[in-house]
């Protein structure tokens, strides 16, 4: 049998796994459809029929993953070219993989910003690396401002600081707590990239700040190694974005690194 340059079993000795093992098809069929989409990877646009006759399974077996990988979106097809079909009829189907596909065998996108802020901080300094993060903040809510503005209670701002957060990528809720408003964001897109430049997460928080129109306390972070980042919106009545004093009083900077950490504030109480 031909090797696909992988560590992963091949796709014959995972198809079944043993007898009354709970969860073992399921098993061989994840790994085999990965080595399936690993051959993609490394030698497409290929055929159902070479990816089968590479991994020593059958057509129909292989067909089947394929299927699944181009309805979960992780691989596409394409017609082969005239100049390589060989005698009549329909021409053979090449898959591919997607970006979606491509991104199940990860990316060194995290390393590279890393290295790219470092480069900076080196060769500008610090505050450039600021600006940089301060800019990317203003560009990322630019798009919801508008909406934002309309919002007139601590409330309605805070759900759609979270609903324009949640496009962006963040996956973030807002609640009512005794004392405010907890917006929690449960994934970070850069929280890689933040562990080593905290910059990004202080301009993230005095971004809400300026767009809610009142200081906010950020008491976890993602990056920091928390289940969420977490972010404090005492009540209070609301400026216009931009245009009070509350909009400059907070950033991460401000607030002591024990208290970043602290739990999320329950209802009715002080942060813990």
């Amino acid at each position: 049998m031909k090797k696909v340059g992988t560590s992963q079993p091949t796709a014959a000795a995972t198809e079944t796994g043993p007898a009354g093992q709970p969860g073992a098809a399921a098993q061989g069929d994840g790994r085999t459809r990965h080595t399936v989409a690993r051959l993609l990877l490394e030698r497409g646009p290929i055929t159902a029929a070479a990816v089968a006759e590479e991994l020593g399974v059958s057509p129909t077996a292989v067909r089947r993953h394929l299927d699944v990988l181009v309805a979960e979106g992780e691989a596409y097809t394409r017609e082969s070219s005239p100049r390589g079909r060989r005698g009549r009829g329909r021409p053979a189907k090449l898959y591919l993989l997607t970006e979606s596909g491509r991104a199940r065998f990860g990316h060194a996108y995290d390393d590279l910003a890393v290295a790219a802020l470092r480069f900076i901080a080196e060769h500008e300094g610090e505050q450039a690396v600021r600006e940089f993060a301060e800019r990317r903040m203003a560009a990322l809510v630019a798009n919801h401002r508008e909406a934002l503005v309309a919002a007139r209670t601590p409330a309605e701002r805070a759900e759609v600081l979270a609903d324009a957060l949640t496009r962006e990528g963040y996956a973030a809720s807002a609640r009512s707590v005794g004392s405010g408003e907890q917006l929690c964001q449960h994934h970070c897109p850069v929280a890689h990239v933040a562990a080593d430049f905290p910059q990004l997460c202080e301009a993230e928080t005095a971004a809400f700040a300026e767009v809610l129109g009142t200081h906010v306390q950020r008491l976890a972070t993602i990056a920091n190694g928390d289940a969420a980042c977490t972010t404090h919106v005492p009540t209070a009545r609301l400026t216009d974005p931009g245009s009070g004093p509350d909009a400059e009083q907070t950033s991460a900077g401000s607030v002591p690194k024990d208290r970043q950490n602290t739990a999320p504030i329950p209802a009715g109480g002080e942060s813990v």
